[in-house]
């Protein structure tokens, strides 16, 4: 899994720093920069056909209920606002789905590996949460600083001389209890709207 996510650098600070883009990453920036212009039949196109949608339909079962159907639809009706919830939520699954095989791959992993196996991760977990800090924010503060906090302390012990990667859990554990609280507000807000 980290393969796919993970590339060679790392994060200098949180904030400062945008990681390189994967497929997943470009189509998202592609689509929003689409929703941003009005250009909604352009960005239906590169939803029909992008990496953002074949992997949200490969996670379907890890998402809220009818994500991908929802974000098709808000697209076809020119809704902006709730197409970037619907790519908020499946990015912001994507970041929590990382931090959870961080915090399973690091309690299994050799001594002299967990370093270097924090770092890719926080590397991936943050390509994904970058995309969507400011959607994030405006929905819920709360959750954007701690998901922000956590990263810097995980960051700050992969980093150490010597790294204390054997205190990534905690700081992983609270980002995934951040964003799963971001996927269930948004999934029901949504529900509640639709109805």
């Amino acid at each position: 899994m980290i393969a796919v996510y993970a590339a060679p650098a790392f994060a200098h600070h949180v904030g400062a720093y945008t990681p390189r883009d994967n497929e997943i990453s470009t189509n998202f920036k592609q689509l929003k920069f689409s929703l941003e212009a009005r250009k909604f039949e352009v960005a239906l196109r590169l939803y029909d056909e992008g990496a953002l949608r074949k992997e949200l339909r490969a996670r379907a079962g890890r998402l809220p209920r009818g994500l991908d159907d929802d974000v098709r639809a808000a697209l076809q009706r020119a809704d902006a606002p709730e197409a970037e919830r619907g790519l908020m939520v499946f990015v912001v699954a994507l970041a929590r789905d990382l931090a959870l095989e961080a915090d399973r791959q690091l309690a299994a992993a050799r001594a002299d590996a967990r370093a270097a196996i924090g770092r890719k991760f926080l590397e991936a977990i943050w390509r994904y949460y970058n995309l969507v800090d400011f959607l994030v924010t405006q929905r819920n503060a709360r959750a954007a600083t701690t998901v922000r906090l956590a990263f810097d302390e995980a960051e700050g012990y992969v980093k150490a001389a010597p790294p204390a990667p054997e205190r990534l859990g905690e700081p992983l554990r609270r980002i995934v209890h951040a964003l799963t609280g971001v996927i269930e507000t948004s999934s029901q807000s949504a529900r509640r709207d639709s109805s």
